[in-house]
């Protein structure tokens, strides 16, 4: 934990998380470039390293706003970098989970790992806000994941980021989740 509290170093039984930043540029730009990685979302992939940088740019502005957003996972034995995930605050008011990781680290439960580490510090940061993943219905490893951190399936529900109907996994009820605008 940082001096003000929010969670930007965390170590857990196999992983170390640190807050996301531009020194992750080649690890992050290698892992979004995967094909494999964007197996349930092909739109998604990265497409230059600009693309990514500024993806890295606006994950590590979360923690000045926010207090919490996404780390870097690397193995503590090696310090290999996993991936990357952990959890955005949402409008309209929710903990978003995210997750991506390297596909050569897939199938050891590091997901599941640093998701806990997500869940975890999104309750202690603010446990009044719904803790959500937004989960698309073909992506069976995902909604494996999200139950073995105990989320519940709501349905399908349309995701407030696009409107594209997603599994709504959660740790509790929610009502209609709709994205609020300016006006």
């Amino acid at each position: 934990m940082s001096d003000f509290g929010e969670p930007v170093h965390l170590l857990t039984d196999r992983l170390e998380l640190r807050a996301v930043g531009p020194h992750d540029l080649d690890d992050l730009f290698r892992i979004n470039t995967d094909p494999r990685t964007w197996a349930h979302l092909p739109e998604g992939r990265h497409a230059s390293r600009a693309t990514t940088a500024a993806w890295i740019e606006r994950a590590a502005a979360r923690w000045d706003t926010d207090r919490l957003s996404y780390w870097t996972a690397r193995l503590r034995t090696t310090g290999d970098v996993v991936g990357i995930g952990g959890a955005q605050r949402h409008d309209p008011g929710f903990w978003n989970l995210y997750y991506r990781l390297d596909p050569v680290h897939w199938g050891h439960g590091y997901a599941t790992e640093l998701s806990r580490a997500a869940l975890a510090a999104a309750a202690a940061h603010s446990p009044e806000l719904p803790f959500i993943a937004w989960i698309h219905a073909h992506n069976t490893a995902s909604r494996a994941v999200a139950g073995r951190l105990g989320l519940t399936d709501l349905g399908l529900r349309p995701d407030p980021a696009n409107g594209d109907p997603m599994h709504c996994y959660a740790d509790r009820e929610v009502g209609v989740l709709t994205r609020r605008t300016a006006g």
